[in-house]
């Protein structure tokens, strides 16, 4: 670890970010939501689950990492299809129990082929509707 000049020593940022992800609220199933944002438009693209290995290769990949919980493993935002999210910066919430990432995304990031996850929009119409 580097040492200032009164020999003080000096955390550096790979310290800093071990000490912030340790710090994170990650659920009982090890995962923590993650919002992703257009860096810039700053629409809102979509909600993933990253677990703290996925957070870590989004960190030092530049690209989104997230866990499955469907498949049950890491999944390449991307990979598939050529979408990827480019990662501009991540953001932790006042209670660390959720983070923001804004990114670019190449093409659509939803699975259906829209730029966002969230095109289907809920009125309280909906709602009077679908009564149990």
């Amino acid at each position: 670890m580097p040492r200032s000049p009164d020999g003080e020593k000096q955390a550096t940022k790979a310290d800093k970010g071990v000490r912030t992800i340790a710090k994170l609220k990650f659920n009982e199933q090890g995962l923590i939501p993650a919002i992703i944002q257009d860096a810039d438009s700053g629409e809102t693209l979509m909600l993933g689950y990253m677990n703290e290995e996925s957070l870590r290769l989004t960190l030092s990949s530049g690209d989104a990492w997230f866990y499955s919980r469907s498949r049950q493993k890491l999944w390449h935002k991307g990979e598939t299809s050529g979408n990827y999210i480019r990662v501009v910066s991540i953001w932790k919430d006042c209670d660390s129990d959720t983070i923001l990432v804004q990114a670019r995304p190449v093409g659509p990031v939803c699975h259906t082929g829209n730029k966002t996850c969230f095109f289907q929009r809920l009125t309280e119409q909906d709602l009077t509707d679908h009564k149990p």
